[in-house]
């Protein structure tokens, strides 16, 4: 754990303040835009947990991740860091978990703001007193878990390609093109299943069972990840 803490704290640092992987110039766009732009533009929609309020809580830090996931490890080969990390006494585990949790913790928090503010921003906008909140709070609350579990998907799978790739370059290009593939192949395995297995579903009711399939997908990518995470391959790399 006092390995896992001092990887959290580096991996944080260079997160949150300039020059770091994200950068506040690309928090303050990625706030901006899904804390006043979208809910403006969807206004009571928002509010009311309309399904673009939900693929963009849900998307948008998917793909803001895998923007900046790849330069977890093949950024550090090219700015020749990697060598030091691994001749450190930090456990394998400790350098893998203190690449996923800054990246998620942070992207997930500024979603999290984002929601709040974007609920501030609504009810100016409407005009109206008193103000209202998210409707359901249980809806609001699901969308954040299910973030959370995307957000994990997204930095687990983009450490596991950015281990194997050479450049941060060619790691974003896999993860992007792989990305939209997945979604291809899930769009079509969706259109592929009988219509009977969703009638009687309610739309809550899809969302959590893809709630449930993604977090089978993590534990999964994180498993293969720690597998394929092994020092001594690395430094022989």
């Amino acid at each position: 754990m006092r390995d896992i803490g001092t990887m959290v704290w580096k991996e944080g640092r260079d997160t949150i303040f300039p020059g770091g992987r994200l950068g506040n110039l690309s928090s303050l766009v990625f706030i901006a835009l899904l804390g006043i732009v979208f809910p403006l533009i969807d206004r009571v929609g928002w509010l009311a947990i309309s399904v673009q309020m939900v693929l963009l809580n849900v998307l948008f830090p998917f793909y803001y991740i895998l923007v900046y996931i790849g330069d977890s490890f093949a950024g550090e080969h090219e700015r020749h860091t990697l060598e030091t990390l691994l001749a450190s006494r930090i456990s394998d585990r400790a350098i893998l978990w203190g690449k996923v949790i800054p990246t998620v913790g942070y992207i997930w928090g500024m979603t999290v703001i984002s929601s709040l503010l974007s609920m501030v921003v609504v009810n100016l906008a409407q005009g109206q007193w008193p103000w209202t909140f998210y409707t359901p709070l249980s809806g609001w609350l699901i969308v954040l878990v299910a973030c959370m579990l995307v957000c994990l998907l997204a930095a687990s799978g983009g450490i596991l390609v950015s281990l194997h790739s050479a450049t941060t370059r060619q790691a974003q290009q896999i993860l992007l093109l792989g990305s939209l593939g997945l979604f291809i192949v899930l769009y079509l395995v969706f259109r592929a299943l009988p219509s009977q297995w969703f009638q009687g579903l309610s739309g809550s009711q899809i969302f959590l069972i893809a709630m449930l399939v993604t977090f089978v997908l993590d534990a999964i990518l994180l498993a293969i990840t720690m597998a394929s995470f092994r020092r001594s391959h690395l430094i022989a790399g």
